[in-house]
């Protein structure tokens, strides 16, 4: 009887190639899908993470800003006028002389709020602090391109209130008499009138308090309240 070898070497059909090739291609995808979940979920980690780290920088630098306040005769020191918040401080410079203006404000771009801040070069003479002052107040107001030179991105926003704490309580500084209950809310984008505006020659406020809300979604959303105490009162505050 003839031996039929075929019968011990028989292939793969068609159909079975088809399947192992189907089958090989959906592992392929499904580790794929894996893969690119897994590096999606790392860039929003360090998004995340880096959007956290940037909004400590900018409340560390308010509190540095509030810190090395340094009032002059006859000069404000400190104002909020509904758009911008200027301070006038120690330079970074090791010179104790040199002053500068900082301010911080927030402005909507593209249909985006951003907090910013802007300071000025070191400055001496009593000129260069007025005309630093003014110019602070126009770049909050409506800078050029000039002041955005100046001017650093610090957070995404969707609005900001600054409060003074003066006589035990909480006020808008913006308010008549600065009564305003800490809760009151106040509008960035309406302008004071001249006869609410904080006076130049008003006595600094105890404390002061940054209240911020951000954007939902994003690293930290919703209300942040971050609270100044002037270092050299006699009391603590709380």
């Amino acid at each position: 009887m003839q031996r039929n070898d075929r019968q011990g070497a028989r292939g793969f059909t068609l159909i079975e190639l088809l399947m192992a090739i189907g089958l090989m291609a959906l592992m392929t995808g499904l580790s794929w899908r894996g893969l690119d979940s897994m590096t999606r979920a790392q860039e929003l980690v360090e998004q995340r993470t880096e959007s956290v780290l940037t909004l400590q920088s900018g409340l560390a630098q308010w509190t540095a800003d509030l810190d090395a306040l340094t009032p002059q005769p006859d000069l404000p020191a400190l104002d909020w006028d509904g758009r911008g918040f200027r301070i006038l401080r120690r330079s970074f410079d090791t010179d104790a002389s040199d002053l500068m203006v900082v301010a911080w404000a927030s402005r909507t771009e593209n249909g985006a709020a951003q907090w910013l801040r802007w300071q000025s070069q070191p400055l001496r003479t009593r000129g260069e602090l007025q005309a630093a002052w003014a110019q602070a107040a126009k770049w909050a107001q409506n800078p050029g391109d000039a002041d955005k030179k100046n001017e650093v991105r610090v957070v995404a926003l969707t609005g900001w209130q600054i409060f003074y704490y003066r006589r035990d309580a909480w006020t808008n500084p913006l308010s008549s008499g600065g009564g305003a209950a800490a809760g009151e809310p106040t509008n960035p984008t309406t302008p004071a009138s001249p006869a609410t505006l904080t006076t130049p020659d008003a006595a600094l406020p105890d404390g002061v308090r940054l209240v911020l809300t951000l954007p939902a979604g994003d690293a930290i959303g919703g209300t942040l309240t971050r609270d100044w105490v002037r270092t050299n009162l006699a009391g603590t505050k709380s």
